[in-house]
């Protein structure tokens, strides 16, 4: 029992990479956040509807720039419900599950395999930030502070939103198992329920309890303990939040998968 988990993530992490999938996906994350980067450098100190973004050379800026990472969980979390549905679509969930008879273990796999993918994403996304963020802040005059632009927090939130999105992707796929519509509803989750509770203010009390809210708080300032604020949980029970979204998909395909005609 103890070798054969480690021997099936393997397995699929061999699947992943194997494709030209991930790094398809990949290439257009650090693009999309290539353009959010872009955009700030350009606008940087310039006042857009009546605000103005902090200048280039502020830790605000820096801080401004880092946080964005989170912004693009969104496919890391399409390509956890590939992984899942891909085995669907094209009929190998009938071959894996032969070689490994029990379902639980193929799906605790796949969600450990999900979990260093997501990883290795918000790895790539941090590297890239660093290439970009920290020459903008010397060129534009300013002096790169780790502490300042909180970017150890802001790294560890980014870490763990873009790690426990792919598993909410892989349980999304096993619960709909049909890929187009995990899919879709991966991206309505993502861009149209979740940034509605989490953009509009007054919807805060519900927003702060979804992913995205509890990402947001894992890189918020609040240290606080209680949980009664309007606006974001505490940073610690942000990541509590999150920890808990990622058993409950874990369990949701787990059951799913081990009750549901492979056919």
């Amino acid at each position: 029992m103890s070798g054969l988990v480690p021997g099936l993530v393997k397995a699929e992490l061999r699947k992943i990479f194997t494709t030209r999938l991930w790094w398809i996906m990949l290439i257009v994350t650090l693009l999309l956040v290539g353009v959010s980067l872009g955009f700030l450098i350009a606008f940087a100190g310039v006042a857009q509807n009546g605000a103005a973004l902090p200048a280039l050379d502020t830790p605000q800026w820096a801080e401004t720039a880092w946080s964005g990472g989170a912004s693009v969980g969104i496919f890391v979390m399409i390509l956890g419900a590939v992984m899942m549905t891909s085995e669907y679509r094209y009929q190998t969930i009938t071959g894996t599950f032969l070689t490994t008879p029990r379902r639980g273990l193929v799906i605790v796999a796949k969600l450990v395999a999900g979990l260093l993918v997501g990883a290795l994403f918000g790895l790539a996304v941090l590297v890239f930030q660093a290439v970009t963020v920290i020459p903008a802040v010397t060129i534009g005059g300013g002096e790169f502070s780790l502490t300042a632009s909180r970017i150890p927090q802001l790294s560890l939130g980014i870490l763990a939103t873009l790690a426990l999105y792919a598993v909410f992707g892989i349980g999304l796929g096993a619960l709909v198992r049909n890929q187009i519509a995990a899919i879709v509803a991966a991206i309505i989750w993502a861009y149209v329920i979740e940034s509605i509770f989490t953009a509009i203010p007054a919807l805060h009390g519900v927003g702060k309890w979804l992913p995205a809210g509890a990402a947001q708080a894992l890189m918020s300032i609040d240290v606080d303990t209680g949980l009664g604020k309007p606006e974001w949980l505490p940073a610690w029970a942000g990541a509590l939040v999150l920890v808990g979204y990622g058993v409950l998909f874990a369990a949701v395909a787990a059951v799913t998968t081990v009750r549901r005609d492979i056919t």
